[in-house]
């Protein structure tokens, strides 16, 4: 005689089991793009920091050691650790740059570091490459002459 197995039970077991495997990779989807867009607004805003800096500069040398300083200030300062500024600017009509109406371009170039792979699949960890450029009219934050040509301002 034959005993027929009970399966009760199994189903809750089954339905665990797929719950498990589909949660996982969706949370670590969920976390990566929230690591992402963190550090698109870090990017975002050292690009507007760097920007300003250049622009108060007294010269172009000084200027983008400036910006190079605050795009690595800002993204410390959004809480993006490991993500290291590359800071490359231009300026129009071309340099020098801290003239009339020269226009700034600086961009901001980073990486953000996708979470919890290295353990799972072993070697480096991969990253998200990210940039943002900012323009900034020279004249925005500087005077850079008289309106009357006597010295009034």
């Amino acid at each position: 005689m034959r005993r027929r197995r009970d399966e009760r039970g199994s189903g809750l077991v089954e339905f665990t089991w797929l719950g498990i495997i589909l949660i996982i990779p969706l949370v670590w989807i969920v976390i990566s793009v929230f690591e992402v867009q963190r550090g698109a607004f870090a990017v975002s805003a050292a690009a507007r920091a760097a920007g300003r800096a250049y622009a108060l500069a007294p010269n172009d040398r000084e200027g983008l050691a400036r910006a190079r300083a605050v795009a690595g200030l800002t993204l410390a300062d959004q809480g993006s650790p490991g993500m290291r500024a590359e800071v490359v600017s231009s300026c129009e009509p071309g340099p020098p740059c801290h003239r009339g109406t020269s226009v700034i371009t600086v961009t901001v170039r980073s990486a953000v570091d996708l979470p919890f792979l290295p353990e799972v699949v072993g070697g480096d960890r991969p990253r998200f490459a990210l940039s943002a450029t900012h323009r900034v009219p020279i004249g925005q934050y500087v005077e850079t002459g008289t309106l009357d040509g006597g010295g009034a301002r």
